[in-house]
């Protein structure tokens, strides 16, 4: 980990350390299991531990990190319950929204998605992963703008986080870059066709994508899973 972090700007001390450790733990760089000390958090961000412990709060509260009285806080491990939980809950929600996007979409909804899968084709030719990545965030993202309903974005992010490793494992392949891709081109061009049930199966078809990841993370890495 990083040392001699500091709190720049307007943020919070609570904002900065859930920030650092979020994107530690969701790129992969703190693995499921890695213990980690409110105190040498504190000492790596010189501030006192109230703050550590409240962003140590919001990331249990994401299923990211498991807090047990007593013994050494850790990055919590994959569990297959919380998995199919957090994708029935996305599925669901994330339906409704690309239902709701090819209903309103417009001539400035269409170009937005458009401008998105351009930028995203140029970070694939470039197997930049975690440009990729911050895209996909921004596209589903927009797609509840298109439809709408921001409100909604903020159900998909919450359940988003809690598979977003294995996500950032899925995406070790210049293949996987590219079907992803071409998943994201088919749903804005049924959003912009105003397809909605074609938007749909594009979406849905998107999300399983993460099926055979899962799999092989369990054959190859059993110790990531906590059941």
């Amino acid at each position: 980990m990083a040392q001699n972090l500091k709190i720049t700007g307007r943020r919070t001390s609570v904002e900065s350390v859930f920030d650092h450790l979020y994107e530690e733990i969701v790129s992969m760089r703190l693995l499921p299991g890695t213990k980690i000390s409110e105190a040498e958090i504190a000492a790596l961000f010189d501030i006192s531990r109230q703050p550590v412990r409240d962003a140590f709060s919001r990331l249990e509260n994401l299923e990211l990190l498991l807090i047990r009285p007593q013994k050494a806080t850790e990055v919590k491990r994959f569990s297959s319950a919380l998995i199919t939980t957090a994708r029935f809950v996305r599925a669901s929600v994330e339906s409704e929204v690309l239902r709701r996007a090819a209903r309103a979409c417009d001539h400035s909804g269409g170009k937005l998605l458009e401008e998105q899968i351009d930028e995203q084709r140029l970070v694939v030719k470039h197997d930049n992963y975690d440009r990729f990545r911050s895209l996909d965030y921004q596209f589903h993202k927009s797609l509840c703008t298109v439809a709408k309903v921001e409100y909604a974005f903020d159900v998909i992010a919450k359940e988003k986080a809690k598979v977003d490793r294995l996500c950032v494992l899925g995406l070790s392949k210049s293949e996987r870059l590219d079907q992803l891709l071409e998943d994201h081109i088919n749903i804005a061009s049924c959003i912009i066709n105003k397809d909605e049930e074609g938007a749909v199966r594009a979406g849905m078809l998107h999300l399983s994508r993460l099926d055979a990841t899962i799999d092989t993370i369990r054959e190859e890495n059993a110790d990531y899973f906590d059941d």
